[in-house]
């Protein structure tokens, strides 16, 4: 009994040529792919970043506000400011109530520095000064050194 024969098109496998040309097509995909990979998750931080930075900045305009409005006790040479971000996150009892008011429920982490530790300016500082005099919290920025992918610094957001 003769065993019928295996038909050569059923055993076709891939040739040499064709493994490279696939690779050649991943590779060319992947190295597409790997810069705006990098992109985007540059972009999220930046957006993680300014909604830190605003979260801060809109405590801090509500403490103000309430200085300005008479409802807490100002130190001398405060001009209404927290003393320091602590401050936002503990609260503080306004004037005549006896519930404390809390303007951030943790200090935010800084996408960019991989910590909480801020950049903070002080009323009476200057616009460009490096340190925190420590007399208020009247601006906070990030602390890295980095270029945002529209070409300005994040220290000055």
């Amino acid at each position: 009994m003769r065993v019928p024969a295996i038909s050569n098109r059923s055993q076709r496998g891939v040739s040499l040529i064709e493994l490279v040309v696939v690779i050649a097509i991943l590779l060319t995909l992947t190295a597409i792919a790997m810069p705006l990979a990098q992109v985007t998750a540059k972009r999220e931080q930046e957006i993680e970043l300014r909604r830190a930075l605003r979260q801060m900045r809109s405590a801090i305009d509500a403490y103000k506000k309430m200085a300005d409005q008479g409802l807490i006790e100002l130190q001398v040479g405060s001009e209404g400011y927290p003393p320091d971000l602590e401050t936002l996150v503990e609260g503080i009892y306004p004037v005549g109530q006896v519930n404390k008011v809390r303007f951030l429920r943790r200090i935010p982490f800084d996408p960019m520095t991989k910590s909480q530790q801020w950049g903070l300016r002080a009323y009476q500082d200057d616009p460009d000064a490096k340190s925190w005099s420590g007399q208020n919290v009247y601006d906070v920025f990030t602390r890295s050194g980095g270029v945002a992918l529209d070409g300005t610094r994040y220290r000055d957001w």
